[in-house]
């Protein structure tokens, strides 16, 4: 069919692998989105012979036409092209004088002849926000939310006269998100991947392999351009026909109804359950089936089914928003009266307001932002500027929104940097990676987020500029005691406890869904938290995620004991069996390198046993596992069987080792934590351990390697997310008459490497994790020195923000040197030569450590693989590849490197209990 056929497309590699023509392009339209297309364009070799925009705004040019002008590509700005139907002859000579050769409509609002459609001799394309034929019009992303669609997407086609009906070149498609809006389906998807999407359509035309399928008939779909008079709401309708509406409205025009006498605008609509709506005060709504409920949360409102959905703000006819949760105390606050520091920070700030409204000659306390002109980029940089000049007060764009006069500005601002908020939100909404991400940031206990004793916080931060992200609770002792109780509870009590294991793996599964419909959030915090590059990120650290409670879900009722039999005296009617139960309570402290990945391969298979657990996630990391408790109770996991405490080891991770009511604790970390963690066990109540510790895991490359493969595998071993790998290859041994050609190969391919931000798609190498790892790695590099190393390239921080490490790579490296002792834990390669028939000899350097996590060889002879496979004493051996895990393969270390296992079926075995039952009949 047409959807399939264009979902699976291939695109082939970037233009300069491509033998495809150099074409003259005018690009027609506007926005970010038109301005991201433009350089795309540009970077694949096109020209492009002229930028067609809108004239400037409030005198501010369109960012497409800023970007052109830039480069010093001619930009025309035109208010019109064509009066009454009539094409204007002068702007279509000025057009025709480009001499284009493709028209490119990556965004555009206006009317374009069919004189300047149909003139270049490849025609024009243009982008469209929907799956055409259906949603024709203006409006396709509004339209399809409020439809409902379970699919949205796009269509890049051939244009025609208006009436979005021509020929289909490209289509993608993505999932619509119960609670998507305009925004959120916009930047997630309908952005990024319309950029790509359309420049891959313009790659296909180069190539002369662009495909004009006529639309079909079928599910087409015209819908008008939604405006304010049209956007009232209807309350005899489902709650979630209600929810459609309001967020297909989203912000413009904006979903109203009648409320108190005046036009109320519904921002923010989520679905949920009734019980939300059981504490509040009532609001009368002309029309609703029933009052809604002004609540700690939001509004609540009802649908004509009885279900109920959440609106989160409120606007009023004078342009005034406020939290929803505040429609009854809104304007009721007393004023601030501000200290001499704070009247010098609203001095500040008044001439930030007059820097960016131009066009007003004093900013007075009633100054409205957006009725003197200002536009959303204009509150982007109003929220970086509050930042430069007053750190501690975070705030998001919606706070602009909500506090759009320069008092209420000023006083709101005041407010946050004395800490007097009214109501502290549960999420922290955070706009980044062309998404606005939603992070839980207190602790989750017993099935709520709450604040840590004392609302205790610390700042977990970015590493890639070395920001704040946000402010997290900190777990004191007596969150630890409450979290293990309600565990507890659950395990022994609760509904969790009485679950048939079918059932259990029901939730899981569901657990799995909720956690792939988020995969790009998920990666996303992953990546400003932890550093991951994004799209691997996205694979890996999310992605096996997913596959481990996917694959644990499915052993939950496949839990088996055996009947054996035994030898007793006459009479021998005897029944032994063994059965297979759940420890209880089970603690697990994770580390800070693959945060969300580190909480599944445990997290999963303590769930799919029967037991209820309450995790620690590293202080560095947080973030994904308060997301993953927040997508853990929208599975309808039972309260308490989850329970997530940010913190310090000294104080959560001890206290859960100490606690006389866990049962079993799995730790992942470094030797030294893992043997504290071991003892304080054992005098605790002897309860189980399983550890998952350092390495310094060897990689033999002999002589008959296959090269390339050797390199790029050799590489990964060392650079894979950033070498903050456990299994990473601490020291590689390599054949010396290879040695050369291999060093020089593994240098050019680092120079190849792109180091930055880990949301650039195009990134190989983000930063280190935290800024004490990465004090240790350069500490790691001048003892490498030191001792007599050759260091060949690296060792050093990368001069920018944040906390970046160059891949390093260092050479005639002793047995003795410190850094072929110890682990880096970062991007550092360590070679070590060893002479050609002496395989006996390099695996008794190989195994000259006290770890034994992992290990490698490349050889093309099989015999050799194999006896140097069964001779290399480490946990996982990998033959001619590296980092290959999977879900269903056993992971774990030998000697100092731990003991236990996570994944596979034997991972079950460390979260159950073998009980022995004998019956004489």
């Amino acid at each position: 069919t047409l959807w399939t056929w264009s979902r699976y497309v291939y695109l082939g590699p970037r233009s300069s692998h491509l033998q495809h023509e150099i074409m003259k392009i005018a690009v027609i339209g506007q926005s970010l989105f038109g301005q991201e297309v433009y350089k795309e364009l540009r970077k694949d070799g096109h020209i492009i012979v002229g930028v067609f925009t809108i004239p400037d705004k409030d005198g501010k040019a369109d960012p497409l036409a800023t970007e052109a002008e830039k480069d010093g590509v001619a930009v025309f700005k035109f208010p019109r092209w064509r009066v009454k139907g009539e094409a204007i002859a002068e702007v279509v000579a000025q057009y025709e004088a480009c001499g284009a050769e493709l028209n490119v409509l990556p965004f555009c609002s206006q009317f374009i002849p069919m004189e300047v459609i149909d003139r270049p001799r490849h025609g024009s394309v243009i982008y469209h926000p929907s799956l055409l034929p259906r949603h024709r019009g203006a409006s396709a992303i509004n339209w399809t939310l409020i439809h409902g669609d379970k699919k949205g997407g796009f269509t890049v086609f051939w244009a025609d006269d208006g009436l979005d009906t021509g020929p289909i070149l490209l289509q993608r498609e993505c999932d619509v998100e119960r609670d998507d809006t305009v925004n959120t389906i916009y930047k997630r998807f309908l952005f990024p991947e319309g950029v790509k999407g359309t420049v891959d359509a313009v790659r296909l035309i180069a190539e002369g392999k662009a495909p004009r399928i006529s639309q079909p008939l079928e599910g087409a779909t015209y819908e008008c351009i939604q405006k304010k008079d049209n956007a009232k709401i209807d309350w005899n309708r489902s709650a979630e026909d209600l929810h459609n509406w309001i967020r297909g409205n989203d912000k413009v025009p904006g979903a109203w109804a009648e409320v108190d006498g005046q036009k109320v605008t519904f921002y923010g609509s989520t679905l949920v359950d009734a019980g939300s709506a059981a504490h509040g005060r009532p609001l009368e709504i002309p029309g609703a089936s029933r009052p809604g409920v002004v609540a700690k949360a939001g509004l609540v409102l009802f649908g004509n089914d009885g279900k109920t959905l959440l609106v989160k703000n409120l606007q009023f006819e004078d342009g005034k928003m406020i939290a929803a949760a505040q429609y009854f105390s809104s304007g009721s606050s007393a004023a601030v009266e501000l200290t001499e520091e704070e009247n010098s920070f609203a001095e500040e700030m008044r001439a930030v307001w007059q820097s960016i409204l131009t066009n007003v000659s004093r900013i007075e306390d009633s100054t409205d932002f957006f009725k003197s002109g200002a536009a959303s980029m204009d509150v982007v940089r109003l929220v970086e500027e509050v930042k430069l000049r007053a750190g501690g007060c975070q705030l998001q764009n919606e706070d602009v929104y909500m506090n759009c006069t320069f008092r209420d500005f000023i006083q709101m601002c005041v407010r946050r940097l004395r800490g007097e908020d009214e109501e502290e939100e549960l999420v922290v909404d955070y706009n980044t990676n062309n998404m606005t991400i939603k992070m839980p940031h207190q602790l989750f206990i017993n099935g709520e987020f709450v604040d840590a004793e004392g609302r205790k916080t610390y700042k977990t931060i970015n590493p890639t500029d070395g920001t704040a992200i946000c402010d997290v609770s900190l777990a004191q002792i007596s969150d630890v005691d409450k979290a293990v109780a309600a565990a507890k509870e659950a395990f022994e009590e609760g509904e969790w406890g009485r679950m048939n294991p079918r059932d259990r793996g029901r939730l899981l599964y569901k657990l799995a869904d909720l956690m792939e419909e988020h995969q790009e959030e998920l990666a996303t915090i992953e990546a400003i938290d932890s550093g991951a590059v994004y799209t691997l990120a996205l694979k890996t650290h999310v992605g096996m995620s997913i596959q481990t409670f996917r694959y644990f879900a499915g052993w939950c009722d496949k839990i088996q004991g055996s009947t054996i039999p035994i030898n007793q005296a006459r009479p021998n009617r005897n029944l032994t069996f063994t059965k297979k139960e759940p420890i209880g309570v089970c603690a697990i402290v994770i580390p800070w390198n693959y945060p969300l990945m580190m909480l599944a391969w445990k997290t999963a298979a303590c769930l799919a046993a029967g037991n209820t657990v309450v995790l620690k996630p590293a202080q560095v990391t947080p973030l994904t596992a308060l997301k993953f408790a927040e997508l853990a109770a929208r599975a309808g996991l039972p309260k308490g069987v989850v329970n997530i405490l940010p913190g310090s080891g000294a104080v959560v991770g001890q206290r859960l080792s100490d606690h006389p009511d866990v049962r079993k604790l799995g730790f992942t970390g470094s030797t030294e934590i893992g043997k504290h963690i071991m003892r304080s066990c054992a005098v605790s109540n002897v309860k189980k351990v399983s550890l998952e510790l350092g390495g310094k895991s060897p990689l033999i490359i002999f002589a008959d390697c296959d090269m390339d493969k050797a390199v790029r595998v050799g590489m990964s071993s060392v650079f894979f997310n950033k070498g903050e790998n456990c299994i990473a290859a601490g020291r590689l041994f390599v054949e010396e008459t290879i040695h050369d050609q291999f060093l020089t190969k593994v240098v050019g391919e680092i120079k190849k490497m792109k180091i930055g931000d880990p949301l650039d798609r195009s990134t190989n190498h983000g930063p280190q994790n935290h800024k004490a790892h990465l004090d240790k790695l350069l500490e790691f590099c001048q003892a490498g020195v030191q001792e007599g190393a050759t260091l060949i390239c690296g060792g050093k921080q990368v001069q920018r923000p944040g906390f970046f490490f160059e891949p390093t790579v260092f050479t005639d490296v002793q047995d003795h040197m410190y850094i072929a002792i110890e682990e880096s834990f970062g991007p550092v390669m360590i070679l070590s030569k060893f002479k050609s028939g002496e395989v006996d000899e390099v695996l008794r350097r190989a195994n000259a450590t006290e770890y034994g996590l992992a290990s490698g060889v490349f050889t093309q002879d099989i015999s050799r693989a194999l006896y140097v496979s069964e001779k290399l004493n480490a946990g996982t051996v990998f033959v001619n590849t590296y980092n290959k895990t999977d879900v269903a393969s056993p992971f774990g270390g030998f000697k100092q490197s731990g003991f236990g296992k996570d994944l596979g079926q034997e991972a079950l075995n460390e979260y159950l209990k073998t009980k022995a039952v004998t019956i004489e009949y």
